[in-house]
């Protein structure tokens, strides 16, 4: 019986599909299925239990399987040709009864190959054949085994409960001839209780193995989602990035441009000065996307270029280029020291201040533009953005409005937040707040 310990598989419950990362736990088993159970096998490799579906028959018996199945009857005919020499030996049973019994003990035998198909249905008659066979032992026995092993609890509960139960009527109908009655059934029920135990290890054993296997596949799911996740937020911030550099400098040759094409006949300096700025504005624009693209190949913020990230204490060098561009700005920037405000805070600031530039120079060119900074640690940094409406026609610049959509993201992430919408006398406004904690900054550190 030692040959059944490993080879038979419990019904589990199908392990449910994985993704790519699923091929690595059971990649060293799939290039086996041979040597595994057929159940094992259909859920090691999904294609074989697909296969097996679509044609609504169960999996395959693999050459493992067709070895344990003729170790299962060769168990199953020793153990009744012991039974049939105890038979004819036994003086308590007739000739006749013992030819009728050898005969039942081989049928017995040979209903074994039916174990895997119908498990409850075979060890069912088997126990019901013990009763009037001794040869049939060792078809009862592998039959209990492989309900135990196949089947759930309550299957095994109910029949392997009957099977000890009868085993004091069968002692009693046909005494032993070696034995007493009371050892012998006693035997008899250790014999069937501990097939009972055995297979039911084995099935816990498979189901645990299987559980284990599924728990693999799950975490390692769990990672390449985690990956592909992280890999998206680093593409959504690099699109921000990307955004919140280029749209400003872009935005500056487009006015300019614009401004060149429908004013031709402007003085000489005018387009000597927006072509300085039109040239001015591409090289920017050509040294950010470098910086962007540094970011990039180096896995780095901003260090891959060695450009500094702007921060809060750049934000008069912004206000200066806009200026330059032709631009109104009032800044009235209220914070003592602006280096003192935490990197990652200021860059978030000095974002929004340039967004916000970029959209009045877009949507309402010649209004003056206000930018109000204030704050003090433990307070938060406040900043606001305001401009009028236009004073005249505004000619059709392209944007979608992603950029406040970024800006409501970064405020998000860095635990602040932000409105924007129309004013009250018709123009627009983008206010936010940053967190500004109290503790020393960490500029260097984010």
């Amino acid at each position: 019986m030692s040959t059944m310990s490993g080879n038979e598989t419990p019904a589990v419950p199908s392990v449910p599909s994985a993704g790519p990362g699923s091929s690595a736990p059971s990649a060293p088993l799939a290039r086996r299925p041979w040597a595994l159970p057929s159940a094992v096998a259909a859920e090691i490799d999904p294609d074989h239990g697909a296969r097996a579906g679509r044609s609504g028959r169960r999996p395959r018996r693999t050459v493992r399987d067709w070895l344990v199945d003729f170790a299962c009857f060769f168990v199953a005919v020793g153990i009744g040709l012991l039974g049939a020499d105890a038979v004819g030996d036994n003086p308590n049973v007739s000739p006749g009864f013992a030819e009728a019994d050898q005969i039942i003990g081989a049928l017995a035998c040979a209903a074994v190959w039916l174990r895997r198909r119908w498990p409850v249905g075979l060890a069912i008659a088997m126990v019901l054949v013990s009763v009037v066979s001794d040869t049939a032992g060792g078809a009862a026995a592998v039959a209990l085994f492989t309900l135990a092993v196949h089947r759930p609890f309550r299957y095994v509960g109910w029949i392997g409960g009957a099977s000890i139960c009868l085993m004091p009527v069968i002692y009693w109908l046909r005494p032993d001839a070696d034995l007493p009655f009371l050892v012998a059934a006693l035997l008899g029920v250790l014999i069937n209780a501990t097939v009972i135990g055995w297979g039911m290890f084995v099935r816990s054993r498979r189901q645990l193995l299987l559980s284990l296997r599924d728990r693999a596949i799950r975490a390692e799911n769990e990672a390449t989602l985690r990956a592909e996740q992280a890999q998206r937020l680093a593409r959504e911030s690099i699109a921000r990035e990307m955004h919140d550099v280029l749209a400003h400098r872009l935005t500056l040759l487009s006015v300019h441009a614009g401004a060149l094409e429908f004013r031709p006949d402007a003085p000489r300096q005018e387009i000597a000065r927006a072509a300085g700025v039109i040239r001015e504005s591409a090289h920017e624009a050509l040294q950010d996307l470098r910086e962007v693209i540094g970011v990039l190949r180096g896995g780095g913020d901003g260090d891959a270029s060695g450009r500094p990230q702007p921060t809060l204490a750049a934000l008069e060098t912004l206000v200066a280029e806009s200026r330059d561009a032709g631009m109104k700005v009032a800044l009235d920037h209220r914070v003592t020291e602006p280096a003192a405000v935490p990197a990652a805070v200021g860059r978030t600031a000095y974002r929004i201040a340039q967004e916000g530039l970029t959209n009045a120079r877009k949507h309402a060119p010649g209004a003056e533009v206000t930018v109000l900074v204030s704050g003090a640690p433990g307070e938060g940094l406040t900043l606001s953005v305001r401009n009028p409406p236009p004073p005249g026609d505004v000619p059709k610049v392209p944007g979608s409005g992603q950029g406040l959509i970024g800006l409501t993201e970064r405020a998000t992430l860095a635990g602040g937040r932000i409105e924007h919408g129309a004013a009250d006398d018709g123009g627009f406004r983008v206010d936010a707040w940053l967190p500004w904690d109290s503790s020393p900054a960490r500029g260097a550190d984010l």
